[in-house]
Formats: C-alpha cells, structure tokens, sequence
C-alpha cells in the first residue's frame, strides 16, 4: 500500500518568516488541515537566487499549502505569533515576516499585529506580499523526518522534491519530534496508509518526545 503522498483537495497558501525554519516546518506540518509544508527563502531583492550560503536579503519562510476548511488562517496566525518572540531583532535572515497571498489575509494579518501593539508590545513584524518563494536546499526539507534515514526510504522519500510535495512527509516531520502528540497520531496514523513497521516506529518516538518543544 502506497503511503498517503498526495492529497487532491482545495487549497491555500501560507508564508510566514519566524526564525529558522526547521521548527516551525514540524510545528505546522503535524497542525491538523496542513497538506503539504516547505522551507525557503522569501522577502528579498528581485533578481538574486538565494541559497543558504549567499542568502543575501531574503529571510528564512515556511511555506504552508493547507486546507481552509479544516484549518483557518486565523488559527494559523495564532499559531504564528504563539511560537516565536516577535520583540527580538535578528538579522534579516531570521527576522519575523508575515506574507500575504490575498486581500484577507493581508487584512487579517494586520488585525492581530494591531492587536499585539495594543498590548503594548514592542513588535517587529512586519506584513508584506508573498512575493517569489525560493526553496531550501533538500537536506533542508523536512529536516527531523531526514534524519530517519531507513523511514525516509522505506515510505519512498528520495529527492527534494519528494519530500516538498508528499503529505505524509509533512506530517511525519512533525510526529518524529513529538509534536501533534500521541492521541492525534493515533486517530490519523490509520488515514496515511503506513505499514505497522513504520506506525511502531513512529509512535515510539511521538510518546519519546512529546511535550519537549522544538529547537534549531
């Protein structure tokens, strides 16, 4: 049985910039309603090719495609602001950007920006268009699920690209670091058509390190 790659559902998409991007690509790749995640490179000067080593002006972004009708972009704006310090100045390539890819969103993004400045906070995101999305280089993509070698081959994850598009990476991204918990695996690990070696496997490690946070 062919692990759930692809999901064919109506979509969105969501960039945000919010340091670096491994944690939140497993913090939104295990949020329920997220189809397929993928970190790059956004923000910057037209014309330049970003890498990680010549990043020049762009930031480091997740790029979410999610499904609105499970998850709203409210909530992943919650989601947003909830797990990372939008106060603290980095360098552009860490710095907190939310982009927007319509109207709505744009007006819900300054919303709940307005409401944290009414609180009095001091913060330093900033709300632009989604421009051009440049993505990471593969080692990059899905970076926790990667280092399970022996299940990335097993669920027939090769190239960057696989791991860019296919859901059930997306989702075993997050699981394999705990996030998203061990009574949400269980009630979706029967939808992503795993065999029982793998669902073993995984579980061990979501009740290993549930509740620990994420780090880079």
């Amino acid at each position: 049985m062919e692990p759930l790659h692809y999901l064919d559902i109506p979509s969105e998409k969501a960039t945000f910039s919010m340091g670096c991007f491994w944690a939140p690509d497993s913090l939104f790749g295990s949020t329920p309603g997220i189809i397929t995640t993928r970190v790059g490179y956004a923000g910057g000067t037209e014309g330049l090719i970003p890498t990680y080593r010549n990043i020049g002006d762009y930031t480091e972004a997740i790029q979410l495609q999610y499904d609105p009708n499970t998850v709203s972009y409210l909530e992943l704006l919650k989601m947003f602001w909830d797990h990372h310090d939008p106060t603290a100045k980095f360098k552009k390539q860490y710095s907190s950007f939310i982009y927007y890819h319509n109207d709505q969103q744009k007006a819900e993004a300054e919303l709940t920006l307005n409401e944290k400045k009414a609180k009095g906070l001091d913060v330093l995101t900033k709300i632009e268009p989604a421009g051009q999305f440049f993505n990471a280089e593969d080692y990059h993509q899905k970076y926790r699920l990667q280092q399970h070698k022996n299940l990335c081959k097993d669920l027939g994850l090769k190239t960057g690209d696989d791991l860019i598009n296919s859901h059930v990476a997306a989702r075993l991204n997050g699981y394999v670091v705990g996030q998203g918990g061990i009574d949400q695996f269980d009630s979706e690990v029967s939808k992503l058509r795993l065999d029982e070696a793998a669902i073993s496997y995984i579980r061990q490690l979501v009740i290993k390190y549930e509740g620990q946070g994420l780090h880079c």
